[in-house]
Formats: structure tokens, sequence, C-alpha cells
């Protein structure tokens, strides 16, 4: 049994202080304000849900689309330093023997990992794409995208056992809105993304079941007073989540809090999109076949064009709270709203019952302890 007081609790979106917190088998069975005389005085340390990442593809040259079991496992064992309990490991579009690799070294590792995992909780797949607009590929390797093929795609879930949790689909692309129906009865979040759709070819995929938007702003059509485009319709449509890389390179300042105003802490999810170089020095490396270069901590391909980041989820709630959002509704983004945003509503907060994912930090909110199912793991 492990007992934690006198700390600040965020769960997140309430405030528990001064509070004991008693953890047993994984689980927390106390969450009260009070203190606890045989309780570790943790003196005003501040515990929060651990972060969620629903959008990374690789850290400190581990790669998602490596198709090796052991290569998630280390990058799960990798990502708590930066406060991160569970993570959606992301592919990027691939030929389709890649993405067959992919998906069962994601079915292999979760199945590894077991009920006790000693890093990072895998929560599934994320596929970003193959089935996106060439138009917005970004730092998608173009020779790879196709047009959305639901055999194909069966063959992607039956190699990851049903693990896919999201796909990105640019809704545009012909029989995009059959595939997305298709998806989403399998129970699978369908993401917009990579995308030139207009307003209403975006508003038809979410009639369709489209729930969450890639990288909102990025690779996506921009917004124009007279065509509001992709970005538009997924920020005013409150089933949708949107996700937001918070580096401040990839979304201006006043368009993250525009973003955020707009709709809502519940419905922004903090990503990283963080890729293999993320935490390596500057220099050059590849993603998905594509020659890129990092400099000054910033990822671009040859012709400019930002190649996912080098961002960790923690810098990612820092910034936020720096524009002026309360830390409680920052931290909810990289907590409880990824984690529902992608099935994974066990996750994310804090209350009696509930697993003991949680991270101590300091008062300028740097990570001093990560407890993943009860267990200090850093």
């Amino acid at each position: 049994m492990l007992i934690l007081t006198n700390v600040r609790v965020y769960t997140p979106l309430d405030t528990v202080e001064p509070a004991t917190l008693i953890i047993d088998q994984g689980k927390i069975v106390h969450l009260r304000a009070e203190r606890h005389p045989r309780g570790e005085d943790l003196k005003g340390a501040l515990v929060v849900p651990g972060f969620i990442d629903i959008h990374i593809h690789g850290y400190g040259g581990h790669d998602t689309n490596s198709g090796e079991p052991g290569e998630l496992l280390a990058l799960a064992e990798l990502l708590p330093r930066y406060g991160v309990t569970a993570f959606l490991p992301t592919a990027v579009t691939a030929p389709h023997e890649e993405l067959l690799r992919v998906s069962r070294a994601v079915a292999e590792a979760v199945r590894a990992q077991g009920d006790r995992p000693r890093g990072a909780r895998i929560l599934g797949l994320h596929l970003e794409g193959p089935y996106i607009n060439p138009e917005k590929a970004g730092a998608q390797n173009p020779a790879f995208i196709r047009r959305p093929s639901w055999e194909e795609f069966q063959a992607y879930w039956d190699a990851s056992e049903g693990r896919i949790r999201t796909i990105t689909v640019a809704p545009e692309l012909p029989g995009a809105l059959e595939f997305i129906k298709k998806a989403v009865k399998l129970g699978i979040t369908v993401s917009i993304g990579h995308t030139a759709a207009t307003y209403e070819e975006t508003k038809a995929a979410i009639a369709a079941g489209a729930r969450r938007a890639t990288h909102l702003f990025n690779a996506m059509s921009p917004i124009h007073h007279r065509a509001p485009g992709a970005a538009v319709a997924c920020l005013l449509s409150p089933e949708v989540v949107v996700e937001l890389i918070a580096d401040l390179v990839h979304v201006a300042e006043p368009i993250l809090e525009l973003a955020w105003r707009t709709a809502g802490t519940e419905r922004v999810a903090l990503v990283t999109d963080a890729i293999p170089a993320a935490g390596l020095p500057d220099g050059h490396y590849a993603l998905g076949g594509l020659e890129i270069e990092v400099r000054e901590g910033v990822a671009r391909l040859e012709n400019g064009a930002l190649a996912g980041s080098t961002l960790s989820l923690d810098r990612a709630v820092r910034n936020m709270v720096s524009l002026g959002v309360p830390l409680p509704q920052a931290l909810a983004m990289a907590t409880v709203v990824p984690a529902a945003a992608v099935g994974a509503g066990e996750l994310g907060s804090l209350e009696p019952g509930g697993r003991a994912d949680f991270l101590v930090l300091d008062r300028e909110l740097n990570i001093q302890r990560v407890y993943i199912g009860g267990e200090r793991v850093i």
C-alpha cells in the first residue's frame, strides 16, 4: 500500500488539498482533503493524472513504423520521463506490407505489456493515413498515399487483432464517407486530417461518424472568411475533439487560444506528433522514407514543410499554461480529453476505484515522479 499526503491533487478539473492519496493493488482506494499521519509528506507537491498522447510517431530514436514490438516497448519505457503514462503509437503512410507489420507489432506489444506494464500503456494503433489527400501530404510520403479500401483496411484490422483505435481520413476522397461509416461500426474513432475538404465535405464526414480532427489547422484547408474549410467545420461541431500541437511552432499562439476558446477545454486534446528524432540532437533524419532536418528543435522536409515535432507532452502543458490557460484546463487537455477521445475512459482522471496512473510535479510543473498502476517508474 502506498500513502502520499500533504499534496495538491488535480483530478484534473477538481482540486483537493491538502490531500491524502492511498494506492493499493494498482488502484486509488482513497482520495480526501486530509493529512495522514503515516503517509509520505510531499510538502504540497502537485499530483495530476498521467498524460496520454494519442498522436506520436516516436521519440529518442524509437520509430512506431518499425514493425518491431521491441521498439514499441522501448518507446513505452522512455515516455514516462515526459509524463506520458499511456499512448497511441501512430503510423505514417507506408506500403501495405509495412502497415501490416506495424499492425502486428502493436498487437504483440500490447500482449507483452499485459495488465502490469513496465512503461506507458500502449492503447492500440493510430493509422495516420494512408487514405489522405496527396495535396495535403505534409510529411507523409506521397508515393504511398491511396484511396480508401475497406478490403485493405480489414487486413490491418485483422493483423492488429482489433487494436486499431483511430484512423485519419481525408473525407473528400472517393469512397471516404462509406469507409468512415464502416470504421465507426467497428468502434474506431475516425479523425479528419491531411485534407483539402470544404466545410460542407467535412460536415458530411462528421455526419457519417467522424469524431476527431488530426492536428487541427496543419495539413488542412485554411480558414477563409468566404470558404471556412475543414478547421472551422471541426471547431463548430460539438461532437468533434480537435488535436492541437502546442509547440508554438505548428500553430501560432493566438490561434491556439482561438481554438481553445471556441471548442472549449472538453474538446481539445494536446498531442505531440513527435517523430523518432525527438529528444535527439539537431541533424538529418528520416520519417516514412522522407529525409528531414531538425534545426533548433524544429523538423522540416527539404521543401521547408514541417515534419512532425520534437515536442514532449509535459512541455505542451506548460506552453498552454504560459498562454493563460488555467492549469486544471491545460491538464485536462492532456489527460481526460484524449482518454475519452480514444475510448479509454478508465484513464485520464484520479478518483477512488480508478487506475493509479499519476504524476508528481513541482510548482513549475516539472516532473518529479511517475506512477503507473501504483508502481513508481520515474
